[in-house]
């Protein structure tokens, strides 16, 4: 039985049935992930050892009735910026290039109590600071439905596995729409939770008060499987949330009828939006309405600020959250030095890639003392405007949909040659985060050129099953999320 056309529930289901053993599926990915990584770059490390024995191991666990989830035995790809013990966790940054983690990252703990098994580590852009996939120290991840084109990012490597079928279901994380924006540029399924209901223990920090780890799948019902073993309160971290959704997966009727679905016209006038992508989300948009959802025009008028709020904010945090990367606890460290202030200073230049500076510069900047209350509290201030203003539109709809990115892939170079444009593919994702809100994006056709359009849901806080629910609902009734790229 081949496992490349499956999800992650058929193949669990596989496993359960006998029809398929955990480490046939896992052979056949470790086989997958290392035949098309020539030609994607989507994987910085394979564990084919660790993980065929871990197969074996969970094999024997399945057979004697001690593992019981829908997913146990099914391999996964993991964003390199999620800390596995004793498997190398780069951030795709030559300053991590050698760091193996003495402990596993909290989801790393759940996927493994719960029989999931890593088969490698996938690319990204460095430290998670990039919306293509091209700032790896490792080299650029391509898109398998034109190698010349972008995956996304920054968890490009997660979204071009799985729609290279060399990953099963992948775990990514979103700062900004790392997960969704990928997930569109891709033809796959990415799903962002509400801010604090899985944890980030183990994360490597980009923007502490954005972050979050989720899961790229094939569709929605995989991704409810994984958000049931992921999701949880964790003593770990101070930012997760006490009580949080459960059974996702159960949750999934693929019933819709008068759930109430706002789309911004803002959205829709953005000069930025290809009109392919435009007719695209609206045409979803009829087909959840033609279920029974209740579709509106809304106004969402911060648009235009979400953009500056959110790199003033991502970057200052950026600017703290890296500073531990000095050459001295651990990581690379440079060999031309005169004294500690200059160990740290040729550390950094020689370690960190170009648009990662950049980044730690901006952050410094507006934390400084001369420019904080111009730049950093402003950005703040903007960013409790815009949670106001999504409270406001939950208080009459149940879902926000709109395009997930506002064009299809671009090619490779493009973006870094215009870092405005590489930015601004970000303008329709990164207020989700913004607002700590839960959202997916699913495929919903393709432009002429044959690539992926992806079309986003935005739900209230812990409204995580909604969007899910509406997703499952969408893709019941259309096929896109089936397509496989070529």
């Amino acid at each position: 039985m081949q496992i490349q056309n499956m999800t992650a529930l058929e193949v669990g289901a596989a496993i359960r049935n006998g029809s398929l053993t955990v480490t046939e599926a896992v052979t056949q990915a470790l086989d997958a992930a290392e035949s098309s990584n020539a030609r994607t770059n989507a994987y910085i490390t394979i564990c084919r050892e660790k993980a065929l024995a871990q197969a074996e191991q969970v094999g024997q666990q399945i057979a004697n009735g001690s593992l019981t989830s829908p997913l146990a035995g099914v391999p996964i790809a993991i964003k390199d910026n999620i800390c596995t013990k004793g498997v190398r966790t780069t951030c795709a940054s030559r300053i991590l290039e050698n760091f193996e983690p003495v402990y596993d990252a909290t989801v790393m703990q759940k996927l493994q109590a719960a029989g999931m098994i890593a088969i490698g580590k996938v690319n990204m852009d460095e430290f998670a600071m990039g919306s293509t996939s091209e700032t790896s120290y490792f080299g650029a991840t391509r898109n398998p439905w034109d190698l010349e084109k972008v995956p996304g990012g920054s968890s490009g490597g997660a979204a071009a596995a799985v729609a290279d079928r060399s990953a099963v279901i992948a775990l990514g994380s979103d700062t900004g729409g790392s997960i969704r924006q990928p997930a569109s540029y891709c033809g796959v399924t990415g799903f962002k939770p509400t801010y604090g209901t899985v944890s980030r223990s183990g994360l490597v920090a980009y923007a502490s008060s954005l972050d979050q780890i989720g899961p790229i799948g094939k569709d929605a019902a995989d991704c409810a499987a994984i958000m049931d073993i992921i999701a949880g309160s964790d003593p770990m971290d101070a930012t997760s949330l006490a009580e949080t959704p459960t059974e996702f997966l159960a949750g999934l009727t693929g019933d819709v009828k008068g759930l109430r679905i706002g789309i911004p016209s803002e959205c829709y006038a953005n000069a930025g939006l290809d009109a392919e992508v435009a007719a695209k989300t609206k045409a979803a948009a009829d087909t959840l309405a033609e279920a029974g959802a209740i579709v509106e025009e809304i106004s969402l008028p911060f648009l235009d600020y979400v953009i500056p709020a959110y790199y003033i904010i991502a970057t200052a945090e950026a600017s703290s959250n890296l500073s531990r990367f000095d050459g001295v606890k651990y990581g690379f460290r440079s060999n031309s030095y005169t004294g500690l202030t200059d160990l740290y200073r040729a550390t950094r230049s020689e370690g960190f890639g170009k648009e990662v500076k950049k980044r730690i510069l901006l952050g410094t900047f507006v934390l400084s003392s001369g420019y904080y209350d111009a730049y950093y509290r402003k950005a703040l201030k903007v960013k409790a405007l815009i949670k106001q203003k999504f409270d406001e539109v939950f208080s009459q709809y149940d879902l926000i949909l709109c395009p997930t990115a506002p064009t299809t892939a671009p090619a490779i170079g493009q973006s870094l040659a215009n870092p405005m444009a590489m930015y601004l593919s970000d303008i329709f994702t990164v207020s989700v985060n913004i607002a700590g809100l839960p959202g997916i994006s699913i495929p919903c056709g393709f432009d002429a050129a044959g690539m992926p359009i992806g079309v986003q849901l935005i739900g209230k806080p812990l409204g995580d099953k909604t969007v899910l629910q509406a997703a499952y609902a969408y893709q019941q009734r259309t096929d896109y999320h089936k397509q496989e790229a070529k």
